[in-house]
């Protein structure tokens, strides 16, 4: 194998490496870039409560979420790291294999010269060649003195482009050490700022102790709420598919009395042959080719779901959470903070199933065959019962909290009569 061949299958192996690195880089700093966003929103909502002396259950979950989000902002700078770490291995490797070839490439090419330099004048090519034993070595020996001076030629430009090629790892070698550099800094600078908020979150919870009282009533008032809406999605739902088992028991006792009608039996006999199946609550609400499609597209979009609104950060996620000491909630979907009276919009094709109005607080339940979306804390709706929707139609704008001017919307989403965890269907 030529020189040039080899110096270019290290330059290809470095390149295939490099665009790897490139493209799991870009995606930690896009993930990186996100985790600022939502650290800074976080960040201006809390400083438009920490105003407000008595402490919240929003105020609390804020500071926790804060917190886990620097903790994801570290963990994703330590993968960077770690990929430049990677590469800074394979730049060192790179450029140690292209110096090796170097050196070997102007070894060969010396030995060439002093060879081309003993062979100058044109007698001692005559000699070389008139010293052949027959006309086919002679042949031989002519070709070989025309193919050594184009070989003199390749060597010396490939001595040349691998020094460029050197020179080219070295300097990706220190843009590599210099973003290192870089991302170290900001891995220190947020553990300082995690200590401090670890800080705050002690003090918070300390003053907690002093605000019992008050806490326990907001968070007992809180979980009426959510049981209050709990049960009124609970019912819709119920209610729709008793109306979906009644209308398939209607068309089911229908096609009984056909068939009893043609073949002269009764309607009792019939059925005897033919036993009812009970059908789970999924199987009855997709129970149409339409809506057995809408359900199936639903999942399949499961991961790429657009959000309720355009910008926005989980404050509490799906299911138990533990806030303070021995202060545990339950939560059948996600709070996302978002901007006050921002546009709250469907996450999918839809029909507005039900309109619930709980003291200003707006619900709407969308469905989407057996899959219901629900969007609480509203402010107002802009859609009504029975009207098919559309992704990114905006079905109300957030509502305001008077208390500490924040907007907080709540998404749920719910497979038959179970609610089930939102966060892993919408899109990163």
């Amino acid at each position: 194998m030529s020189f040039i061949r080899v110096t270019l299958s290290v330059v290809a192996f470095f390149l295939a490496l490099v665009s790897c690195y490139a493209q799991s880089s870009a995606e930690l700093k896009k993930q990186r870039e996100r985790l600022n966003r939502e650290i800074e929103q976080l960040n201006q909502s809390l400083k438009t409560t920490s105003s407000d002396r008595s402490l919240s259950l929003k105020q609390v979950s804020a500071l926790n979420t804060q917190l886990r989000l620097r903790e994801q902002k570290i963990s994703t700078i330590n993968s960077e790291i770690r990929l430049i770490n990677n590469q800074i291995a394979s730049h060192n490797k790179t450029i140690q294999n292209l110096r090796s070839q170097l050196e070997k490439l102007r070894k060969d090419y010396e030995s060439m010269i002093m060879f081309a330099f003993r062979n100058k004048n044109a007698y001692n090519k005559m000699m070389f060649i008139f010293a052949s034993k027959d006309f086919n070595q002679a042949f031989k020996r002519v070709k070989y003195l025309q193919q050594f001076n184009e070989s003199r030629k390749e060597r010396a430009t490939e001595i040349e482009d691998t020094q460029q090629a050197i020179a080219l790892k070295v300097a990706q070698l220190e843009a590599s050490k210099k973003e290192q550099a870089v991302l170290l800094a900001e891995q220190q600078e947020e553990r300082k700022v995690i200590a401090q908020e670890q800080g705050s979150q002690s003090k918070v919870l300390q003053a907690l102790t002093h605000q019992e009282k008050q806490f326990k009533q907001e968070l007992q008032k809180k979980q009426q709420e959510d049981e209050r809406l709990a049960r009124a999605i609970r019912t819709a739902i119920q209610r729709e598919i008793a109306e979906q088992r009644r209308l398939e028991e209607e068309a089911r006792q229908a096609a009984l009395a056909l068939e009893a009608e043609r073949t002269g039996k009764t309607v009792k006999e019939v059925e005897a042959e033919k036993p009812a199946v009970r059908k789970s609550d999924t199987e009855v609400l997709a129970n149409t080719p339409a809506a057995a499609k809408l359900s199936a597209d639903f999942a399949s979009n499961r991961g790429r779901l657009p959000w309720p609104v355009q910008q926005g950060v989980i404050t509490q996620g799906f299911g138990r959470h533990t806030i303070g000491r021995g202060v545990t909630v339950q939560n059948d979907g996600i709070d996302i903070r978002t901007g006050n009276n921002a546009p709250v919009r469907a996450i999918f094709d839809g029909t507005v199933h039900t309109v619930l109005n709980m003291q200003g607080n707006i619900s709407i339940i969308i469905q989407h065959g057996k899959y219901f979306s629900v969007y609480t804390k509203l402010g107002s709706p802009t859609v009504k019962r029975g009207q098919v929707v559309q992704p990114g139609q905006v079905l109300g704008t957030a509502l305001v909290d008077p208390e500490d001017g924040t907007s907080e919307v709540h998404l749920e989403i719910w497979e038959g009569a179970a609610p089930i965890n939102p966060e892993p269907w919408l899109a990163k």
